[in-house]
């Protein structure tokens, strides 16, 4: 008796390669490629433009706050360490744009000409590449598979027979149980089992002779179906072994450390840093704005009509001359090692310094009925005493206390000139203050 139809073994599949049409996702790999080189330009693109942001604002932090340590009191070379800080920024600042253009002018060129050179378009859509291995693996498929259907539909027949066979054994072995069963019955039922076996046996044959030539056609086909795989295996390994090299491309570019300007860049500042020394700044403040500071201290002076009237507060250069704030110039010191191009701005604008600095109080305006305090106004006289005077010459009060006329100008004198050649006086439109005694005559 023939083996037993099982239903089941129709079912038994695989997922292998070696299926029919599984060579499908080897193909795809290839088109699985191009996108991936896609991939790999926007990745490499998206960190050009982290970088070049980055680059950027670096130099806005490094101009905005080298403006406000210029514009600010720290001096000397503290203020020079300050600055090396914006220093290393706009280096660093160019280092990351010189990353940002080998990102784009480099990796990302590279792979895209890679990519070019690689897969070729087709007209109809699709890529030669992927049409290629496309064809490549039906022309090595195709031989076994045709021996495949043939075996798959003697495996059917050959199971149907054994179907039927099975079932005439039943009927015949049940009308034999039967005696109820007429002979001629039981003869149709023997001959109709015989035909069975007999087609059973040819399904087998055929069957097994189609098994046969698959297994035969097999070492053909796995050797066509393995050289075209290799094929894609050749491409794949180009494609991974170029990422891979422009991955590390990429992270040469990236890592700052491997370049020795990035080093330099904190070997400088560190330096710079350590330079600094506040005793030198301490002691060029004394120098410059402390008690080191040179002083031209009152000594006596024989009276000598050619030259201009001198007052300790403020002095007269000449005649239609201005009176200028009596300031002392300072001896600028250059200490070991060091010069004042480390002073910032702000040291530069305070140099000229006046003698007399006022406070808040005496800032308020002349004509203020009271001060800060509480106290009269020091100005405040009565508007009918005083002596008319005319100015000899143009003045232009340096101070809040200091009156500004044209030369001509009509003026009230309240106070006679003091030990310092000063008087107090009023103008027309009621401002009180002081001026210079000699720069007026009485009308």
């Amino acid at each position: 008796m023939s083996e037993i139809y099982d239903d089941s073994s129709l079912e038994e599949t695989t997922d292998s390669f070696w299926e029919v049409g599984n060579y499908k996702r080897t193909v795809k790999r290839i088109d699985d490629g191009n996108r991936l080189c896609n991939d790999l330009m926007n990745c490499i693109q998206e960190r050009a433009k982290i970088e070049k942001a980055y680059a950027q604002q670096l130099t806005e932090w490094s101009k905005r706050w080298r403006q406000m340590v210029d514009r600010g009191p720290q001096y000397g070379t503290v203020e020079r360490a300050w600055m090396a800080l914006m220093t290393e920024a706009d280096k660093v600042s160019d280092l990351h744009q010189d990353v940002k253009n080998s990102l784009i002018n480099l990796d990302f060129e590279k792979v895209k000409n890679w990519q070019k050179d690689s897969y070729h378009k087709q007209m109809m859509g699709g890529f030669k590449e992927t049409k290629e291995a496309e064809e490549g693996f039906k022309k090595a498929q195709k031989p076994w598979a045709k021996k495949l259907k043939e075996l798959e539909a003697a495996k059917k027949s050959y199971h149907m027979t054994c179907k039927e066979e099975r079932l005439a054994v039943t009927r015949e072995a049940n009308s034999r149980a039967e005696a109820s069963v007429p002979a001629e019955q039981q003869k149709k039922l023997q001959e109709k089992l015989d035909k069975c076996k007999q087609d059973s046996q040819k399904a087998r044959e055929k069957y097994e002779k189609a098994l046969e030539e698959l297994s035969n056609s097999t070492p053909q086909y796995t050797e066509s179906m393995e050289q075209v795989f290799e094929q894609c295996q050749q491409f794949e390994e180009r494609r991974l072994s170029f990422i891979k090299e422009v991955l590390l491309d990429v992270k040469h570019h990236l890592n700052l450390t491997e370049n020795q300007s990035y080093a330099a860049v904190y070997r400088d500042l560190e330096q710079t840093i350590s330079s600094a020394s506040p005793q030198e700044d301490l002691r060029w403040f004394s120098s410059s704005h402390g008690p080191g500071m040179h002083m031209n201290w009152p000594q006596f002076e024989e009276y000598n009509p050619d030259l201009a009237h001198s007052i300790a507060k403020k002095e007269k250069i000449g005649k239609g001359d201005k009176i200028k704030l009596t300031h002392v110039t300072p001896s600028v010191q250059h200490s070991q090692g060091g010069d004042r191009g480390s002073v910032s701005s702000y040291e530069k604008n305070q140099a000229y310094t006046p003698s007399t600095e006022w406070s808040d109080e005496d800032q308020m305006a002349p004509n203020s009925g009271s001060d800060t305090n509480g106290g009269s106004n020091p100005f405040e006289e009565d508007v009918g005493r005083g002596v008319r005077v005319r100015a000899l010459y143009d003045y232009e009060g340096q101070e809040q206390d200091e009156l500004t006329f044209k030369a001509g100008e009509e003026l009230t004198k309240l106070e006679d000139e003091d030990e310092q050649g000063w008087c107090k006086g009023r103008l027309d439109n009621g401002k009180l203050g002081l001026y210079p005694a000699n720069y007026v005559e009485a009308i």
